[in-house]
């Protein structure tokens, strides 16, 4: 069988520059069970391309994170993707002698690394052209090509430093403080903006984005005060920070729990679990004066959030209410009393809309001690708790004393009240309803009948 064809090969090949190596694993592995010449040619040129990017990330490893946009969103000093397989392309093409040196761990590795990496530095210098894309916008090309030089100039104190992160961001003694603040100072020998640079990179390392406070404010002793962070190079850091609790502060303060916003709702609360981390970590690391300028931001995102969650706390009962109405049932005479309508739709989306803001009241326990409305949302639970055990309690009476038009429908009804409890963690009440309707289809002998509550 013919093997692939040497516009096939180049194609394929640009192809590969192209997938991040999650998809370029998923195909590796593909490829291996296939049959023929040409998919062992893809086999090759798919394995080939994996040896390389190993290599390249051992070699450019301290800015490969750089390349892509931070998962948090928060504003961050990066580069388009498309420049990396071209900055790596030029940076081993003098080097070509040095790269199976990358192939195995040892300090040889950092030290090949290293130099490749200022062979780069002189390329971005020396040929723009060939690292950067002539398709990306123009008003950045200069400003990337001199930031991503003054990068890859520090790559070796990165190297460095990546080594000793963990005991930075943990309970660093004496010694690594001093090594942390010798390696900063090291860095602003290098570029008058290098101390910053150098926490840009190591920030492209933290998933958690308010973590480089712990960086930020050990770089000093004189650090932790806001007043002299502020006018530091390093406050772009906190600035950042708080752009991000305040973007996320407005997202949450415009939600809206409705039939539909299941998505939104996680989004909402990952928003407020994200604002609740960085605010905690804020709180601890640095010390803010309530009448600067930082200071006055984070308390006014700190209300936005908190009254939009004590909105959704206050707000529950009534939804509930409105979600399972009741109705009137004649006792004797004139009296009458309230009892649960088991005829209403178990899908109205007066009950999806209440799941939606029951599940995050739950949900919100950990934020509402950050924000002081923790008592608050706990009475409000434990009130919501006892009026659905009522209400099942209630339905369940007329269910048993053959006053329901449609068991199937009632039951459903019940079903959803389970839901309810669930999402405000009352799991054993849940239990208790469920086993009672599971009960009742044994004891009227219904088959198939709403399978959810069986």
């Amino acid at each position: 069988m013919a093997g692939l064809t040497v516009a096939h090969r180049a194609a394929l090949a640009h192809l590969i520059t192209l997938c991040p190596p999650e998809l370029l694993d998923g195909l590796r592995r593909a490829v291996g069970g296939w049959p023929g010449d040409k998919a062992r040619e893809l086999g090759g040129m798919l394995n080939a391309a994996d040896g390389e990017r190993r290599r390249r990330d051992r070699a450019l490893g301290p800015l490969v994170p750089m390349f892509r946009e931070r998962m948090d969103g928060v504003e961050a000093l990066t580069f388009p993707a498309q420049v990396l397989p071209r900055l790596w392309a030029v940076a081993r093409e003098s080097e070509l002698d040095l790269l199976t040196r990358l192939d195995r761990d040892g300090p040889e590795t950092a030290i090949v690394g290293d130099r490749l990496c200022l062979a780069a530095a002189a390329a971005v210098r020396d040929r723009p052209e060939a690292v950067w894309p002539p398709n990306l916008a123009a008003e950045t090309r200069e400003a990337g090509l001199e930031a991503l030089a003054r990068c890859l100039d520090l790559t070796h104190l990165a190297r460095k430093a990546l080594r000793h992160l963990e005991t930075w961001l943990g309970r660093p003694d004496g010694d690594s403080l001093a090594e942390l603040r010798l390696l900063i100072r090291d860095a602003a020998g290098i570029h008058e903006d290098g101390a910053p640079r150098l926490i840009d990179i190591l920030f492209a390392h933290l998933r958690d984005a308010a973590l480089v406070l712990r960086l930020v404010t050990q770089t000093s002793g004189s650090a932790v005060r806001d007043e002299f962070l502020s006018g530091s190079e390093m406050g772009v850091f906190v600035e950042r920070l708080i752009d991000g609790v305040e973007v996320r502060a407005a997202r949450v303060a415009a939600f809206r729990p409705g039939p539909d916003a299941g998505p939104e709702a996680e989004a909402a609360l990952e928003d407020i679990r994200w604002c609740t981390a960085t605010l905690g970590e804020l709180d601890v690391t640095l010390e803010m004066q309530p009448g600067s300028a930082w200071g006055k931001d984070v308390r006014e995102a700190r209300l936005k959030v908190t009254r939009r969650l004590t909105e959704t706390i206050r707000s529950a009962p009534k939804v509930v209410e409105a979600a399972l109405p009741m109705t009137r049932t004649t006792l004797a005479g004139r009296m009458t009393r309230k009892v649960p309508d088991l005829n209403s739709d178990p899908a109205s989306a007066a009950l999806a809309t209440a799941g939606v803001q029951l599940r995050m009241l739950g949900a919100l326990r950990p934020a509402a001690s950050v924000f002081g409305c923790e008592s608050d949302r706990r009475q409000q639970a434990d009130r919501l708790i006892e009026m659905l055990s009522r209400y099942a309690d209630e339905g369940f009476d007329l269910i048993h004393g053959g006053e329901v038009e449609d068991l199937d429908r009632a039951l459903a009804l019940m079903e959803a009240v389970a839901r309810l409890l669930v999402h405000l963690e009352a799991h054993e009440a849940a239990r208790t309803v469920r086993r009672r309707a599971a009960a009742t289809i044994h004891g009227t002998g219904m088959r198939g009948a709403s399978p959810e509550a069986a």
